[in-house]
């Protein structure tokens, strides 16, 4: 999981990137970058940490153009406290290319000796994101038959991208000379929204982003979704130009952007992540009726922040009192995309602290938006137990995550989750709950997907069915070694 953010304006671009960036902070908090573009001159600044903290006067002063992007990190591939592993990366032949990507390539095998023996490249890194740059740069390389580049051959260099990776991802670039390209897996699993806005001069200016909430911000129209398989190239003087690229694109997208990644203010895939929330409390709540008496709860409480809008459905549709028993240190960092399970279990305490007025002799229904590796789940029912909780029920607006997931989510391996191979009073004893209760498979695809276009999810953390159809036990195998070695 990461954020990007890529802009053609008609003003200076450093400030509207960065800006950007800060909104799509929660989507990574392990390195940042910005890149833009004066003319055919580059300039980048990348750095460790949060947005606030990388970014200083200088580096601001140094990133000039009307043209730029930015990312936010959170590792799935590559080390999380390696500097040379932050995004943007950059080549510079056959054109001055950067690139920012989220997303997961689940063939870097196979590519990386397909760059080195075949294309005749070289990456730096352990990311896919050098990867996909270089075979983007690869296929530009093969569309030169005169000096200039035009957006056909753009468009025939992604259509051959589309044939050589696989996996996720949405990918944003800079041309040099030429403008800005950004691009979407053949199934959409990864986000990217286009927007529009008109200055008072007339000038068209875009922004593409990885969540709307960024578009509303900046005060552009939001145009639509970029298609599965779809590239979008924006020149330097704002002319839109659009291409499906993918020969049988469908659109599958993630479920966890709706059950925990995305901001709930957020639209993907005309789907509104708050109300898709809201649906999975409601959904939820009817499971909970059909495994205890609700006679037997006398609080429901949310972790805050993600889960706080399920859980007020449950408590509403249940007829039970919602109590916020648990507060918030907003200054500690999303303890699942922490980047190792030791610093996990230790911010937890620093990030959440519950207030015993809320707990003492009562019995706990506490609603979590997923439950994923359990370290922050078995210290939040020890947490209640020692503010004065009577009984404590979990449960989960989210199946059990059995599965790893591939596609960009730092769920790499099968030990780490607590539901693999276990069944659901098996949890809840691990977790040290008296009862748990998940959601169903098929009420949270219905509760995403209802009122929508959307017909299909990728599921594949909770099913372990992946939509791409070439992620192989032989691949989860080799992840797993790899990740844990």
């Amino acid at each position: 999981m990461c954020g990007i953010v890529g802009i053609v304006s008609t003003e200076a671009a450093n400030q509207q990137v960065y800006d950007s960036l800060l909104l799509l902070q929660h989507r990574g908090q392990d390195s940042t970058g910005i890149a833009t573009a004066d003319g055919p001159t580059f300039h980048i600044t990348k750095a460790k940490g949060q947005v606030r903290e990388a970014f200083r006067t200088r580096d601001m002063r140094s990133l000039v153009g009307n043209m730029g992007l930015g990312h936010v990190r959170y590792a799935t591939k590559g080390a999380a406290e390696r500097e040379d592993e932050a995004q943007p990366f950059y080549v510079n032949a056959p054109y001055g290319i950067i690139l920012v990507h989220n997303g997961n390539l689940t063939n870097t095998r196979e590519l990386s000796d397909d760059l080195f023996r075949i294309d005749r490249r070289h990456v730096n890194s352990a990311s896919d994101t050098e990867m996909l740059l270089n075979v983007l740069a690869t296929e530009l390389q093969g569309q030169i038959t005169s000096l200039s580049l035009d957006p056909a051959q753009i468009f025939d260099a992604v259509t051959q991208v589309h044939e050589r990776v696989e996996g996720s991802y949405a990918v944003i670039s800079l041309i040099a000379g030429y403008g800005l390209l950004a691009f979407r897996d053949p199934f959409g699993i990864r986000p990217l929204i286009l927007g529009r806005r008109v200055t008072d001069a007339g000038k068209e200016e875009w922004i593409v982003a990885s969540e709307s909430l960024v578009l509303e911000n900046g005060d552009y129209e939001i145009v639509r979704d970029v298609a599965p398989g779809e590239a979008v190239f924006i020149s330097l003087d704002g002319q839109l130009h659009t291409k499906q690229c993918a020969r049988n694109p469908r659109l599958v997208p993630c479920s966890f952007e709706y059950v925990y990644l995305a901001r709930p203010d957020s639209v993907m895939n005309g789907i509104s992540v708050y109300e898709a929330r809201l649906r999975m409390g409601d959904k939820l709540a009817d499971t909970i009726a059909t495994h205890m008496d609700k006679g037997d709860i006398d609080v429901v409480m949310p972790i805050p922040d993600s889960s706080r809008p399920a859980a007020m459905q449950v408590a509403q549709k249940l007829g039970i009192e919602y109590r916020e028993g648990f507060y918030k240190n907003r200054y500690v960092g999303r303890t699942f995309i922490m980047p190792g399970q030791a610093q996990r279990k230790k911010s937890v305490r620093q990030k959440l602290n519950a207030m015993g007025t809320e707990f003492k002799g009562k019995n706990i229904l506490i609603v979590d938006d997923s439950i994923v590796r359990g370290t922050t789940s078995k210290e939040i029912v020890e947490m209640a137990r020692a503010a004065g909780a009577n009984k404590v029920t979990f449960t989960s607006a989210a199946p059990p995550v059995r599965y790893p997931h591939v596609y960009g989510i730092n769920m790499p391996s099968r030990t780490e989750l607590i539901a693999h191979g276990r069944k659901i009073p098996e949890i809840g004893a691990e977790l040290g709950a008296d009862s748990m209760i998940y959601q169903e498979v098929a009420d949270l695809r219905s509760a995403i997907i209802e009122g929508s276009d959307v017909t299909e999810l990728d599921l594949s953390c909770f099913t372990g069915e992946y939509v791409t159809g070439t992620v192989t036990p032989e691949y989860l195998d080799w992840v797993e070694r790899t990740q844990l070695s």
